[in-house]
């Protein structure tokens, strides 16, 4: 077993991952090097009206995918879905407000955190107004569907908040111009 220790400059504190070697053993989290797993222990830093865990590029590149990968990951046995993000030079894994809430954590507090790459397609849960919407033209569903995942929640967030009939027509007949080639 190896130990890779990073230190953040100002001693603001000591972030350790533990990456165990590809041998068989009877440990509970034995992975591969490149694995799709990561497990560390870190503080997590304020971001502004969020908090982070500051990832190094190498603890990116044992997931063995991009630079900005999608991720679940898991604190005091609740597991979120996230993407690590760049920002300012560091790879950060965001956790706002409404995460930090589900997880039961704060800024500056230290957690045993397991992180491991996501490969499963993200869906989305479309209201009835919007799916018949889309499904009354094909080339604007397809183009919907050509969106990202949180492009698509947005949309998606955005008639499911309306509160009046008015305001959800209005709203759907919006995305879908948008939508149109």
């Amino acid at each position: 077993m190896r130990w890779l220790s990073t230190f953040r400059v100002g001693a603001r504190f000591r972030l350790q991952t533990r990456i165990v070697d590809t041998q068989p053993c009877s440990r509970a989290y034995s992975v591969p090097m490149t694995s799709t797993v990561l497990q560390l222990t870190a503080v997590l830093e304020p971001r502004g009206p969020a908090a982070a865990i500051v990832l190094t590029d190498a603890q990116v590149a044992s997931l063995g995918s991009t630079k900005t990968p999608p991720v679940r990951f898991t604190i005091g046995g609740q597991t979120v879905a996230g993407r690590i993000g760049r920002m300012g030079g560091e790879n950060l894994l965001g956790l706002n407000k409404s995460v930090r809430t589900t997880l039961g954590v704060e800024a500056g507090d230290t957690v045993d955190v397991t992180i491991e790459l996501d490969a499963e397609p993200r869906t989305v849960e479309l209201p009835a107004e919007l799916a018949t919407a889309l499904d009354a033209e094909p080339a604007v569903r397809a183009a919907f569907d050509a969106l990202s995942p949180s492009k698509r929640k947005e949309h998606a967030r955005s008639v499911a908040d309306a509160k009046r009939a008015d305001t959800r027509d209005r709203r759907i007949a919006s995305i879908v111009a948008a939508l149109r080639p």
